[in-house]
């Protein structure tokens, strides 16, 4: 209101009033739209080749995610696996559960392994959001009792054993352990440490923590980690609000693995759909901008679960064998089978893809025909003819086969997303 009680406008700057702040920057999102393992790594690596921010919003070192450039494979658990652009900023959010010497652990690999053009860890782990639960090894301890949850007389839930459940169980219950509380007092993070580690000992009275030993290892990455910490939020608001910057977020896991939306109970312990970015970078939905959604041209997924369009049959082990489908974290073989699009579909509902990066087309280049809800369900296929030809090589959408380019197309018409 203006002094005279009238509602105006303000356009600030010349009149000497506040102004609204524009929009500012936007993000582009890639997300999973299956049950992960759709092939991000590949994605971000692509679209970080431009990029001035690399970010991840949630989960912890289950993600694994393989990137080959100039010959040399590199695994990000932790780090978001644009980084291989060294013009970038890696941002680690508060969404992220951080294992300490995994981290370092992962930088100090990929740094060997990069001919040169990394001198050191600085140059991998650039920002870490104050705000994020660590991930300490009396909570690692823990996944053991988590891996064996039985859900009814036959299923257990399947996890990595990386401590991701029970560090977002403490962090729900309020008394996880962030890195600003690490650097803040460590008497006091001392005396937290000791309390949270009585708590599990008193549930699980065969679990054996060594308070002291842990403390004093923790305490060594104190330093480490110091220059490397920022303000989560306002780091990000001004990397939103300031010059102009291409922004990249990388999610973990998959839509399918969403604590919410997912198949629950066999699912991950985040948000791994577009609402995970916002909460877990600190941003409004206003900065959202680009959605892509990464779909795999059939459809694996790692531990038990529902999977309708399983194929334990020839069709599954071709897959699997050509596709080489094997966990990038866990080392577990993946389950094959044909791609569901009711699946996919409501991936996009929820996460509102403008998008889909169509990944591994070329696994199906041997099959003669191609098919296409969830558990006690009945599965309808649509049948459509394979192309028999190697399309390893194409690089543009014109070069595929005919048939390929039919089954992309009937994708696209049933999901209608480009």
């Amino acid at each position: 209101m203006s002094d005279s009680g009238s509602s105006e406008p303000r356009d600030g700057g010349a009149q000497g009033g506040s102004s609204r702040r524009g929009v500012g920057n936007t993000v582009t999102v890639v997300l999973g739209a299956q049950w992960g393992d759709e092939g991000k790594g590949k994605v971000v690596d692509l679209l970080a080749q431009d990029a001035d921010m690399v970010c991840r919003c949630q989960g912890g070192n289950n993600a694994g995610h393989t990137v080959v450039v100039d010959s040399v494979e590199y695994d990000f658990h932790l780090l978001p696996s644009g980084i291989i652009n060294p013009k970038v900023t890696a941002f680690i959010g508060n969404g992220v559960v951080i294992h300490l010497p995994g981290l370092f652990e992962e930088a100090e690999k990929n740094v060997r392994k990069g001919k040169g053009w990394c001198p050191s860890v600085h140059c991998l782990i650039k920002i870490v959001s104050n705000g994020g639960c660590l991930i300490v090894h009396l909570i690692k301890g823990l996944e053991g009792w988590e891996s064996r949850l039985i859900i009814s007389d036959r299923a257990h839930i399947g996890t990595t054993k990386k401590g991701i459940g029970p560090v977002y169980s403490a962090k729900a219950a309020r008394s996880g352990l962030r890195i600003c509380d690490l650097l803040a007092d460590f008497q006091q993070f001392s005396e937290r440490f000791k309390h949270l580690a009585s708590q599990y000992q008193s549930m699980y009275p065969s679990l054996e923590i060594d308070v002291d030993g842990e403390l004093e290892k923790l305490k060594t990455y104190v330093d480490r980690i110091k220059p490397m910490v920022r303000d989560g939020v306002f780091f990000m608001y001004e990397a939103l609000h300031g010059p102009s910057k291409k922004i990249l977020v990388e999610g973990a896991n998959a839509a399918l693995l969403d604590i919410d939306f997912g198949t629950y109970p066999f699912v991950t312990s985040s948000n791994c759909t577009v609402g995970g970015v916002c909460t877990g970078l600190g941003m409004p939905p206003q900065n959202v901008g680009e959605v892509f959604g990464v779909v795999k041209a059939y459809t694996t997924r790692v531990g038990i679960g529902a999977f309708p369009t399983e194929q334990k049959n020839d069709i599954g082990e071709l897959l699997q064998t050509r596709g080489k489908e094997v966990g990038v974290t866990t080392g577990r073989k993946r389950r094959c089978g044909w791609l569901d699009l009711v699946l996919i579909k409501y991936a996009h509902i929820i996460n509102g893809f403008t998008a889909l990066a169509l990944t591994k087309l070329d696994i199906l280049d041997v099959l003669p025909e191609i098919q296409e809800v969830l558990q006690k369900v009945e599965v309808q296929y649509e049948t459509l003819p394979g192309w028999n030809t190697d399309t390893s090589a194409a690089r543009t959408f014109d070069e595929l086969p005919e048939n390929a380019k039919k089954y992309v197309c009937f994708i696209e018409d049933r999901l209608d997303v480009p």
